[in-house]
């Protein structure tokens, strides 16, 4: 076990720190895009780690977890618009909406499973979405502009670098606490739920409740990581509520590796990155950005034990095995 929680916090202490050192070379080399992009990843890698305590950990495949970071980011820009700039209402605000809706959803959702679960948060992520998109006093289809940054008193998140570093120092305590999270006994019980249920209900525990649970931090998380976007952005818009986005959260864990502690982040670095380098190739970068997940998630997830398998099957019986002499005397 130490050498395990070695190497992880080396891993962790690396990859951090290789995050860290962004603004300084987008500065070295006068490039201030880097920054922004870099903390658009760090908030989306913020919400895929979020996500993965409910689909990691529980096994739960939330498709709608893009709904709670448009609650962050309206949030911000709803208050914003009516002059309230202080960052703790807002942030507050943020905590208090996505705690009243995870449990109202999550109430209704997890008395389902599998496909049913998977629709059903989809159902609720578009009804919030269509909902901001007919509000047209906050700017509908068009979106909500916020001229006014979240000012906490000693520092406000007033550009890229500052969202940047905020974002930085709150994926880090997350991944920290996580690292704890996931051995603790509530971790446990959590990731035994999606083992083996009835022998969490057989051992005293209600599986509704500690899911419930799990899902209400997952929605608070990714509620804070909408504040940050709408701030990096200035802007709300309801396409951050889209399904495409809650897809893409579930591609950036799968891609790092389910239920790991770093694999939301490292997926999210390379699912972004991947995607900028190949909107600069082509308008149809779908078109290979499709089959490079399938690859990565094949190849990375299952250890190439899919290969495995195909070079066992196709691999020729020795004439000296007995499976061999037998049917060859079956044949005779």
């Amino acid at each position: 076990m130490q050498f395990r929680f070695t190497w992880g916090g080396i891993a962790v202490f690396a990859l951090f720190a290789a995050l860290a050192s962004i603004p300084f070379v987008a500065q070295s080399a006068g490039e201030p895009f880097y920054v922004t992009f870099f903390a658009r990843v760090l908030v989306y890698a913020l919400a895929a780690s979020a996500l993965n305590i409910v689909l990691g950990f529980a096994g739960l495949v939330s498709f709608g977890h893009a709904m709670f970071i448009g609650l962050g980011c309206y949030a911000v820009g709803i208050l914003a618009h009516y002059g309230i700039s202080s960052g703790w209402v807002q942030l507050g605000a943020t905590i208090a909406v996505c705690v009243v809706v995870a449990v109202l959803v999550g109430s209704i959702c997890l008395r389902t499973t599998g496909i049913g679960f998977i629709m059903i948060t989809l159902a609720f992520s578009q009804m919030l979405y269509f909902l901001m998109v007919s509000l047209t006093a906050f700017g509908g289809d068009d979106g909500l502009n916020i001229y006014e940054p979240s000012n906490f008193g000693f520092f406000e998140l007033a550009g890229s670098a500052d969202v940047f570093w905020a974002a930085w120092a709150v994926l880090l305590v997350l991944t920290l606490f996580l690292t704890r999270f996931r051995t603790s006994p509530f971790g446990m019980v959590l990731r035994a739920t999606h083992i083996n249920p009835r022998r969490v209900d057989a051992f005293g525990y209600s599986v509704f409740r500690v899911q419930l649970s799990a899902y209400v931090l997952s929605g608070v998380i990714t509620g804070m990581a909408g504040f940050l976007l709408a701030n990096l952005t200035a802007f709300a818009v309801p396409s951050y509520i889209s399904w495409h986005v809650s897809g893409e959260l579930i591609v950036m864990i799968i891609i790092g590796g389910l239920g790991t502690v770093l694999g939301p982040v490292v997926g999210a670095v390379v699912f972004l990155v991947l995607e900028e380098v190949l909107k600069g190739w082509t308008t149809h970068w779908m078109l290979i950005m499709g089959p490079i997940i399938v690859l990565i998630a094949l190849l990375g997830r299952n250890q190439f034990s899919w290969l495995k398998i195909w070079l066992r099957r196709s691999r020729p019986v020795p004439t000296s095995s007995p499976a061999r002499a037998a049917t060859v005397g079956e044949a005779q």
